[in-house]
């Protein structure tokens, strides 16, 4: 196995270029795991822990630029107004340590459907950027996910950033597993509130072979609440209104058994924590106060 060191961003496409096959890492918290279970073994590493762009994020506009090797660590510390969904996703993954390495531009690259970061840039509306030495192209995270642990980056391209929409209204994240942290998903569902555009858009995590938005549930609760004038109201969700979401959250999904749990179990999850997190972002909304803990 050969171990390939860029210095700099230009130094890093031009030997994914010349080694298309050679698999990125900076923190390492996936990759290394692999390859320490002999589960790959790449014949090139490309290691960009000493590009520095990557480890850096710009919050001019309406947007977040994520440097790809951002750990999630700095999400939590700095981006949580930002970006509070991600900043809560942030808060489950895996140990201290852990948190200190990896990063979201690492969990995009593994594109594993339980991925904790996955669920938060789909309810905020992100796209990974992609860049080689051919040019730069911006994918939307829904488009990015393929199949199990597979994406749509070319073989010679990187991810150099994510861009994720400022939060303009709440977030909310869950999880379900054994624990809060250092567990991989039993399924996990985001919700982001977008007054502006009076639109809400979610994400589900560990419930499919790809990480996915539940459309027909973001579709229905549009024109519920536009119906019923609550974005100006600011009245409570209709219990029934509530359920029908939920129900449709769950009907997204497409999950298996496995160890980790059934796909009843599965479906039936991503209901209740569709329909809880719904209670919490629009309580937040209509008081302003937050109703739910970021872990």
């Amino acid at each position: 196995m050969d171990f390939l060191r860029p210095a700099s961003w230009e130094d890093a496409l031009a030997a994914k270029a010349e080694h298309p096959a050679a698999v990125p890492i900076a923190g390492g918290t996936d990759v290394m795991v692999e390859i320490n279970f002999d589960h790959r073994r790449p014949e090139h590493l490309l290691d960009l822990g000493r590009v520095a762009e990557l480890h850096a994020w710009e919050t001019d506009g309406r947007d977040v630029r994520l440097g790809a090797a951002v750990p999630y660590a700095r999400v939590i510390e700095h981006l949580r107004r930002e970006l509070p969904g991600l900043a809560r996703a942030a808060h489950t993954v895996g140990s201290p340590q852990i948190r200190n390495r990896g990063s979201v531009g690492g969990n995009l690259g593994a594109a594993s459907p339980a991925g904790d970061s996955h669920p938060a840039l789909l309810a905020a509306g992100a796209e990974v950027e992609a860049e080689s030495v051919r040019g730069t192209r911006l994918i939307p995270v829904e488009e990015f996910y393929t199949g199990v642990k597979r994406n749509a980056l070319a073989p010679d391209e990187l991810i150099r950033a994510v861009r994720i929409r400022k939060a303009t209204g709440p977030q909310q994240f869950s999880k379900v597993g054994t624990r809060n942290a250092m567990v991989i998903a039993v399924c996990a569902f985001g919700i982001a509130l977008h007054p502006g555009s009076r639109t809400v858009r979610t994400g589900i995590g560990s419930a499919a072979p790809t990480p996915l938005r539940a459309r027909a549930a973001e579709e229905f609760l549009d024109a519920a609440l536009e119906e019923a004038g609550l974005w100006e109201s600011r009245r409570a969700v209709p219990a029934p209104v509530a359920a029908q979401f939920a129900e449709l959250a769950a009907g997204a999904c497409n999950p298996i058994d496995d160890v980790r749990g059934s796909a009843a179990y599965r479906r039936r999850a991503v209901g209740v924590m569709a329909r809880r997190t719904l209670g919490w972002v629009w309580e937040e909304y209509t008081t302003g106060e937050r109703s739910a803990p970021c872990a």
